[in-house]
């Protein structure tokens, strides 16, 4: 899975690619180029006094080694720049896979493991790249060349590769198995600190308000000595593994010296030979630790492509017609027939056969005990899911069968929890219109009863807005993401109990305020509190997933007993009346 992904993520720094092969064999070349000199310096030059010999040679040297740095430099630089772009490469690419997900392959990874996909993950196999290109290009370059070389030097001194580098070899491919083992789990137990850390951060009001603070300790404890435990463990291995390979290179030298002087001894070899010998066997066993440095890296950047990959070929659940509708009239209304939605994994459905009509100008409320599929019915309009069966239109047309560009151009949604970016005001109110004006945001901003609050900033629209809105208290970041809405200026609204977090007398206001604001608009409103669609054109009654009544007020107060209780649970007889 490794060379797939790396091939496809490769292929356009071919060229590149090239340059820095080009330059890591002349680095090579002169890396094998320098013994053979310095064996003529001793043999020809010291051993026979010759000083202008030493510096003609010496100097051949020198340029031999300024070449040689300069291609090394260069082949590192454009290797780094390649890695980092395709590092870039995959990030954008699971980035944007993500971005096609619908809530259904979202919840199958987990939020923790996309995140520690696209950074953790990536960067193992962009550090992989690294040193291929900077060391594990070079590397069979110089042994191959080495081996070439040393033969040149002494043919029966160099059986001693047959015996050192098949060793070498077999401790290499001995320890990386379970290194590979180890390097997934360290990345799941990666996976499992990010889902617990996450938890801890976002939920850390909820901590404090029932005094866990130890228990959460505790728990993240466990998940980081699981991560230390098994990175130990892989540790181990490594420490293993480079002790081997010293102790081979060291053995190697031992016995080139003992068998090298012997024949120095009888006459059978120079002794600049003999150096030149020990530098060429330095430099193959070398590159092969070289090697084997790249090689323990593969395990765990093979692991980390494999979950990259998951990512990149996970198609989502929502998926755009092959001739989607591009084009719809100016007025959008909203019909559901028949639809019927199950969760992944579940036993029941959450929605059976629901059917209702929301029609522009009108207002369309839902409401529902807690569990009755709410939340779940809204989320189906914009595709967040897909309906299991039946259908979801706008203006008559299936939204499966609409532009994604399209559907969601249409649609303005307030969550049941309204989330805020990092920025401004202004740049959050702006998400929905980028070219929105002043006039229009503050227009939104008045509708929505966040103009007060929002004036009385000292730096008005620009006022700062940290991260989910933290900065701001639940009613104001509320407002703001209904004036979001509301700049946006869509055909359809969908509210998911957006109103919960206002006290009533800024509930009414705000609804007061809306009704001409959104008149040629589709509006569907999702609450619990009843006093928010008293008014509505159409309330639909939700229970167990199923619609037990539609009707304005007074007639379901009349006729349905599943609202009659929830209406009374609130208010007085003499209040619903």
């Amino acid at each position: 899975m490794l060379t797939r992904l790396l091939r496809v993520y490769l292929r356009p720094y071919t060229s590149v690619i090239a340059l820095i092969i080009a330059l890591q064999l002349i680095q090579a070349i002169g890396n094998l180029a320098l013994p053979s000199l310095n064996a003529d310096i001793i043999d020809n030059g010291v051993a026979k006094g010759d000083t202008a010999y030493i510096l003609r040679i010496g100097a051949v040297m020198l340029a031999v080694t300024f070449i040689q740095a300069a291609a090394a430099i260069t082949a590192v630089y454009y290797g780094a720049r390649t890695a980092m772009a395709v590092g870039r490469d995959l990030r954008s690419g699971v980035f944007e896979r993500v971005q096609t997900f619908s809530a259904r392959e979202v919840g199958r990874f987990g939020t923790h493991s996309l995140i520690t996909r696209t950074t953790n993950d990536v960067q193992q196999v962009q550090m992989l790249v690294v040193m291929t290109f900077t060391i594990a290009i070079a590397a069979p370059m110089v042994m191959i060349g080495g081996v070439i070389m040393a033969l040149r030097q002494d043919v029966r001194l160099s059986g001693l590769l047959v015996v050192v580098v098949p060793v070498l070899l077999g401790v290499i491919l001995l320890l990386i198995p379970p290194m590979r083992r180890q390097f997934r789990l360290v990345q799941k137990r990666i996976d499992r600190i990010n889902r617990v850390l996450r938890e801890q951060i976002s939920g850390i009001r909820v901590i404090r308000a029932f005094v866990r603070e130890d228990t959460e300790a505790q728990r993240f404890a466990v998940a980081n000595d699981e991560l230390m435990d098994t990175s130990i463990r892989v540790g181990r291995l490594m420490a293993l593994m480079f002790p081997a390979v010293m102790l081979i290179i060291n053995v190697s030298s031992v016995a080139v010296f003992w068998f090298g002087g012997r024949q120095v001894d009888a006459g059978d070899m120079e002794i600049g030979g003999l150096v030149a010998f020990l530098s060429y066997l330095m430099q193959i066993l070398f590159s092969l630790m070289m090697a084997t440095m790249v090689f323990m890296m593969v395990p765990r950047a093979e692991v980390c492509a494999d979950r990259i990959t998951e990512v990149l070929r996970t198609e989502s659940s929502v998926v755009t017609a092959a001739e989607p509708v591009r084009r719809l009239r100016e007025r959008s209304d909203l019909e559901l027939r028949d639809v019927t939605f199950t969760y992944p994994g579940a036993e029941a459905p959450v929605l059976h056969e629901v059917s209702l009509h929301a029609r522009a100008g009108e207002t369309t409320a839902i409401i529902g005990s807690t569990g009755s599929g709410k939340s779940t019915l809204l989320g189906l309009i914009p595709r967040l899911y897909d309906a299991t069966s039946g259908q979801v239109l706008v203006d008559a047309v299936d939204v499966r069968d609409l532009d994604p560009q399209v559907l969601w151009s249409r649609i303005g949604l307030v969550p049941q929890q309204p989330y805020l970016f990092s920025g401004t005001i202004a740049s959050n109110l702006r998400y929905g219109k980028s070219d929105a004006t002043d006039e229009e945001i503050w227009e939104a901003l008045r509708v929505a009863q966040a103009a007060d609050f929002v004036s009385a900033l000292d730096e008005g629209l620009d006022a700062p807005v940290a991260q989910g809105g933290t900065n701001l208290s639940g009613g104001q970041r509320q407002r703001l993401a209904i004036a979001r809405a509301l700049v946006k200026k869509p055909e359809i609204y969908l509210f998911d109990d957006s109103f919960s977090a206002l006290d009533f007398a800024t509930d009414a206001r705000l609804r007061t305020a809306l009704v001409p604001f959104t008149r040629n608009a589709t509006v569907v409103i999702v609450a619990q509190r009843v006093s928010t669609i008293l008014h509505a054109d159409r309330i639909v009654v939700l229970d167990g997933g199923r619609v037990v009544g539609v009707g304005r007020h007074h007639e379901l107060m009349e006729s349905n007993e599943t609202y009659r209780e929830i209406v009374l649970s609130q208010l007085t007889e003499e209040e619903a009346a």
